[in-house]
């Protein structure tokens, strides 16, 4: 089974939690907001994706433009970038997606189709 990081008030997500339900697939939901990944955790998704660090940051959302984020992160080490992450749910981009030996990050259906059907 897989797991879903999700955001309740978020479209995306729940677009993608229907295509789950609508393919069948078995899912546990955790609150992003409520109940984020810590540092390690992240890390440890991070290596697993082979996705660059960029795309686990929720470029979109509010937090990330408050902080202007688009400036630092350049400038800011791994280790600093998964500190920041690891700080607020809401920086993270979602739905974010754990299964057996990989993690996907934001709802694009083709590659969630091939990596979950």
């Amino acid at each position: 089974m897989i797991t879903v990081y999700c955001y309740s008030r978020c479209t995306t997500c729940r677009k993608a939690l229907k295509w789950l339900e609508e393919n069948g697939i078995e899912h546990n939901v955790i609150d992003i907001k409520a109940d984020h990944p810590d540092e390690d955790t992240l890390r440890e998704y991070y290596h697993l994706s082979g996705l660059p660090l960029k795309r686990f940051f929720n470029t979109s959302g509010i937090p990330y433009r408050e902080m202007g984020l688009s400036k630092k992160l350049p400038e800011m080490s791994e280790d600093e970038q998964l500190a920041l992450l690891a700080t607020d749910g809401m920086l993270v981009k979602r739905p974010l997606v754990v299964g057996d030996g990989f993690v996907l990050t934001g709802f694009k259906e083709e590659e969630w189709s091939a990596k979950l059907k």
